[in-house]
């Protein structure tokens, strides 16, 4: 997949473009079926599948401060937009002077006399330009004006829940990753940097962890999860605590992952935690012996969680 960051870097004609255009904070279900729907138009038209996406969100310059967290950082959101076999991205730079110009201006100065499009498909809610005056009505009178197609798509549902990230984000703060991970199309992950611990994993409770110094990233319900991690080059099955450690008296938030089969020295290296399941919530324990029952209980239901998700996976 071809990135533009900008339409001044886009150096060539682009073959009777396709385009769609939104955040697409997580890549989830209801966007991969915008990018599929491109994919058909493009093939119809034998042209190009483009997408247009915003760094930083739009929000974030808008309103500072109030912006969403994010589901995916931009680094790998652009990796899951290109497996879904797009042909280009153009990441706009979102500043104020963007956010000033009129849906008509963003239309045929950018989409139509700069990238050329022919076809634009868009969700049924789609709104553009200056203060989100723009519409598919509007997209549409233009369309006919300039000469594209506009296909608007109608919202994806699955088991009776709207697919969008907001509701994504509210399903994973409160720890429902089982329903998030379907409406995402994949487990939830979180990135992050394996970084000295309190010591008490291995030493005091038998359970050596790797502690993740966290991302930016919407954070999950606290509790314990059956999680994979890949980290140096691996992918291992474990059992993870986002929490504050109550029973120790601790104050910061932390996720601690056990991985299972694994021994070694793993600090300063990248990690990627897809949380599959959640537990348990995090609880207060009367003693160390309890909180170390509870983990080996923890662990055992981990393990059989991710059997049950080997036996299920293709291949």
């Amino acid at each position: 997949m071809e990135v533009y960051y900008g339409i001044e870097e886009i150096h060539r004609p682009l073959k009777n473009p396709t385009i769609t255009i939104g955040n697409f904070d997580g890549v989830h279900r209801g966007h991969q079926a915008l990018f599929q729907r491109v994919k058909e138009w493009s093939h119809k038209l034998d042209g190009e599948s483009i997408v247009m996406t915003f760094n930083p969100h739009p929000l974030e310059v808008l309103f500072p401060g109030k912006g969403p967290a994010y589901i995916t950082t931009h680094e790998r959101k652009m990796e899951l937009i290109a497996s879904c076999g797009i042909d280009a991205t153009i990441v706009m730079p979102f500043n104020r002077d963007f956010a000033l110009v009129s849906a008509r201006d963003f239309v045929k100065d950018i989409l139509v006399d700069r990238i050329g499009i022919k076809a634009i498909v868009v969700g049924y809610d789609y709104r553009f330009g200056n203060s989100r005056a723009g519409d598919i009505d509007l997209l549409r009178d233009l369309g006919r004006e300039f000469g594209f197609e506009v296909d608007p798509v109608a919202g994806i549902r699955l088991e009776d829940k709207v697919v969008s990230s907001t509701v994504i984000r509210q399903l994973i703060r409160k720890g429902e990753l089982k329903e998030a991970n379907k409406l995402l199309g994949r487990p939830f992950e979180v990135l992050g940097i394996v970084v000295p611990g309190r010591k008490r994993g291995g030493a005091l409770l038998g359970f050596p962890t790797a502690n993740i110094r966290m991302s930016s990233q919407t954070s999950p319900g606290l509790g314990v999860y059956a999680v994979e991690a890949d980290v140096g080059g691996k992918t291992y099955g474990g059992a993870a605590n986002l929490g504050y450690n109550p029973t120790f008296g601790d104050t910061d938030l932390s996720l601690e992952v056990f991985l299972f089969d694994f021994s070694g020295d793993i600090y300063g290296q990248p990690i990627t935690v897809r949380l599959l399941e959640r537990l348990r919530s995090e609880q207060r324990f009367a003693s160390l012996e309890d909180l170390i029952a509870q983990i080996r209980l923890d662990v055992q239901q981990a393990k059989k969680i991710l059997e049950e998700r080997k036996s299920v996976s293709p291949g």
